[in-house]
């Protein structure tokens, strides 16, 4: 074997050793993809080369959204030249169902659809002009059954997909019998489309021995194998799942990326010939369910100064047709609907609502955020009802550091900051001196209003579901000194891949160059968690860590033996390696282990410690710690019209050590306008038979640049490791700082709430259109002549 390494002299590998490498953690490397992205190199699954012989696939929907299957008739679909196979559900080899947790989601329809967009047929063609249109001359007959299509109605009836569930602490009931004061309410939360850039995709190919090859946008490549596997009657071996990158995710393609996928390998296995299956932007957003509507009715007790004295909340999510991931989202939302604050007698329940329209599924924070909009309401509310500043109700009710830290599920809310940075912040955002000028400002103005909100955000960082706080890795060194890196997370453009080879450059000290990472494959790493929860980096992190850590000792534990050292006396710098007082390049250790016959590959594993959770007593930890944040957001409202505009916002955000501060500063900032469209402009509407209406980008408007804050300030907060044994002292930041984006549609209601001189809170429900704010203008202008204040009614003590 030649050796390829280039010789240095002493004193250059010296002087290149006192130097810090500048892509280990903590620097602002760019992502790792970031030149493909531009230049529109980089590969998703519609980019790959078409196989020979390849088929492309159309599902026709249901257009009903309950109703018995009399009759299917296929037939007519092979009259068009292309078409190989029109499947059923009565085709498929293997087990119909693919439902993530629980059953109730068949591949296709059987013997009944549930909802207008429920694939009945799928049809493998030549092309997908041609598999539509064959779709679409299959003949299907219905009989119609009733649908239950209101949530409301839904939660009234006990028509649920699951069993509800409750968080109890203290006694609530008595709490809010003998309260100062107690108001009762109620609010709806409205859905949220994903609208990935990149649509639902998987491309198939048949392999030996009746195994399949699948390319798939998923965010849970392991899911995707086994429900393959599963529809096929095939052990999971026989199948492999690539991933290399997807064109967004959000949580979108955590479970419903497995219906395309395995249709495409039913087809495949059908007719033996590869076969994709991408979905158009309407069938897209028709298929998939989104972010879970909720119906949240609260009754809450507290005194003068508005310190809670007892709350009940039921929390009615929307689940559409089937389980999916409800049971766990419901249960997200429950555990957030404290946010920052010490609840003290509380009751939370949570209803998992049956209705017809497509099966609601993980987004961006997990329903966390349908509790922590249903608390920050109630904090307005009481505000209003005793004319105090929002905020000054927010601090007094917070969380404490030594007492009044124990959450509604027996929790202890440790290294809790929110207090700091909420004064940080207060000072940054100049909130008093603002206050008053909006004040001011809207006693002079009386067509254009000004609002002002800070909410806080504490959000709690694993899986819900214990078990899957786990994480593999992989990773070899090559005899040149390059590494190949393979983790069990996605790439979904968040910026893991880069975090994770920073982590492994900082663990063997080299420039993340050297790093290669490939595409999440189940051949590589088996039996991953989704990449969701915020938990990418922190688990698939510290598996990497622990890989590169493995192989650093041997490494170190090699050079002991043959130099006769201590392993004091070695250190890895910069790509080099001291023994002593004599130094080598990072290639020649690599190089001289290899000849010694050291293993220069290993696997790494990572369980998130301290977190487990008893539904039976409704208490434990099921959170290894909490992400904080704050956001001051300043908004103008045209009461004429009810349109807004966002003037200027001002965030907070805690990360602890940040790994790449400049791709944690985009997340915050992504997450914020995301979560901001979601209770703003990103309304979902469905007809009075259940079609979704906003199914495509001329209907349903997520956020353009021009709603963004003129003025947006963005800061992560500095010298604040995470006190818990996370990656190099990080924290997630995936999904906590899409809360922030609660602070404008609060900024919003403050300013409609000025027509009342702030003695009633608007019913403004999420999302605020501006046709809702408008109904909000006028319910303040009525109030102008009554005390009573709207949807909220205020409870005698008893």
């Amino acid at each position: 074997m030649s050796n390829h390494v280039q010789h240095k002299t002493q004193e250059e590998l010296a002087a290149l050793f006192r130097a810090d490498i500048t892509t280990g953690v903590g620097r602002s490397v760019k992502h790792e993809s970031a030149d493909k992205h531009v230049s529109g190199e980089a590969v998703y699954v519609d980019d790959r080369l078409e196989f020979p012989n390849q088929l492309h696939v159309y599902a026709r929907m249901s257009d009903r959204a309950h109703a018995r299957i009399v009759r299917i008739d296929t037939a007519p679909c092979y009259q068009f030249p292309g078409v190989a196979i029109a499947i059923t559900a009565e085709d498929v080899p293997g087990q119909l169902d693919i439902g993530p947790v629980v059953a109730g989601d068949p591949l296709l329809a059987d013997g009944k659809v549930e909802y207008v967009g429920q694939v009945v047929l799928a049809v493998g063609a030549d092309s997908l002009e041609t598999a539509r249109k064959a779709a679409m001359a299959a003949i299907v007959e219905y009989e119609d059954l009733e649908p239950v299509l209101d949530v409301v109605e839904a939660y009234r009836k006990k028509h649920f997909v699951l069993d509800s569930h409750q968080h109890k602490i203290g006694d609530s009931a008595a709490e809010l019998a003998t309260a100062p004061h107690r108001l009762q309410g109620s609010l709806h939360i409205g859905g949220q489309e994903h609208f990935y850039l990149e649509t639902q995709i998987s491309s198939v190919m048949p392999s030996e021995d009746g195994g399949m090859l699948v390319y798939t946008s998923t965010q849970n490549p392991t899911e995707v194998q086994k429900l393959v596997a599963e529809v096929l009657g095939v052990p999971m071996h026989k199948i492999v799942i690539d991933m290399r990158r997807m064109g967004g995710g959000f949580g979108g393609k955590e479970t419903q990326a497995a219906g395309p996928a395995c249709l495409c390998a039913v087809i495949a296995h059908l007719t033996g010939r590869p076969t994709k299956m991408r979905l158009p932007r309407m069938e897209d957003m028709t298929i998939t369910g989104k972010r879970h509507p909720f119906y949240v009715e609260y009754d809450v007790g507290f005194d003068d100064n508005g310190l809670l004295h007892g709350i009940q909340i039921d929390l009615a999510g929307n689940c559409g047709y089937s389980p999916d991931l409800s049971g766990s989202i419901v249960d997200r939302a429950m555990f957030h609907s404290d946010n920052a604050y010490f609840l003290g007698n509380a009751t939370i329940n949570g209803h998992r609502c049956k209705t017809n329209i497509a099966s609601n599924t993980a987004y961006r924070g997990f329903g966390g955020p349908q509790g922590m909009v249903a608390i920050e309401e109630i904090m307005d509310v009481i505000a209003r009802h005793l004319g105090k500043d929002p905020l000054e109700v927010r601090k007094l009710n917070y969380y404490g550091k030594d007492e009044r830290n124990v959450t509604h599920y027996h929790q202890t809310v440790e290294h809790n900051v929110i207090h700091e940075m909420t004064a940080e912040l207060e000072a940054s955002a100049e909130y008093s001196k603002r206050r008053a000028e909006i004040r001011a400002f809207n006693a002079n103005s009386p067509v254009l209003k000004k609002g002002l909100a800070l909410t806080p955000v504490k959000f709690g960082i694993s899986f819900t579901a214990t078990f899957l706080n786990q994480a593999g890795a992989l990773i070899h060194i090559y005899t040149d000194g390059s590494i190949h890196l393979n983790h069990g997370g996605t790439e979904m453009g968040q910026g893991l891949n880069t975090k994770v080879a920073q982590v492994v450059a900082q663990v063997f000290n080299v420039d993340i160059e050297r790093i290669q990472i490939t595409a999440t494959n189940t051949d590589k790493v088996p039996n991953t968690s989704p990449t969701a929860a915020s938990s990418g980096a922190d688990l698939n992190g510290m598996a990497a860590k622990n890989a590169a850590e493995i192989i650093k000792q041997r490494l170190v534990d090699f050079l002991v033996r043959e130099y006769k050292v201590t392993a004091e006396d070695v250190e890895f710098r910069n790509s080099q390696v001291r023994v002593r007082g004599q130094f080598l390049s990072f290639e020649e250790v690599i190089q001289k282990a290899y000849f010694g016959q050291v293993s220069l590959s290993t696997t790494g594993f990572y369980r998130t410690p301290k977190i487990y959770y008893d539904r039976e007593k409704a208490a434990g930890r099921p959170f290894y710690y909490y992400a904080y944040g704050v956001a001051c957001v300043e908004v103008i409202v045209d009461t004429l019209t009810g349109e807004y505009k966002m003037l200027r916002g001002d965030i907070l955000h805690d990360v602890g050590d940040s790994l790449n501060p400049a791709i944690d500063i985009g997340q915050v900032e992504g997450a914020f306008v995301q979560g901001m469209g979601w209770l703003t402009t990103e309304e979902l509407v469905w007809s009075a038979k259940g079609k979704l209406l906003t199914n495509g980008p001329a209907s349903y408007k997520i956020p353009a640049i021009a709603d963004m804050p003129i003025d947006l300030r963005v800061k992560l907060v500095e010298n604040r490791k995470n006190p818990e044994d996370t990656v190099f002292h990080s924290k997630a930041v995936g999904e906590p700082p899409f809360m922030l984006g609660i602070a404008p549609w609060c900024a919003i209601k403050d300013a409609v709430a000025s027509l009342a001189d702030y003695r009633a809170q608007p019913q403004i429900d999420a999302p605020a259109t501006p046709e809702r704010v408008l109904w909000g203008v006028e319910q303040m202008r009525k109030l102008q002549q009554s005390t009573k204040a709207v949807a909220v009614t205020e409870v005698e003590p008893a």
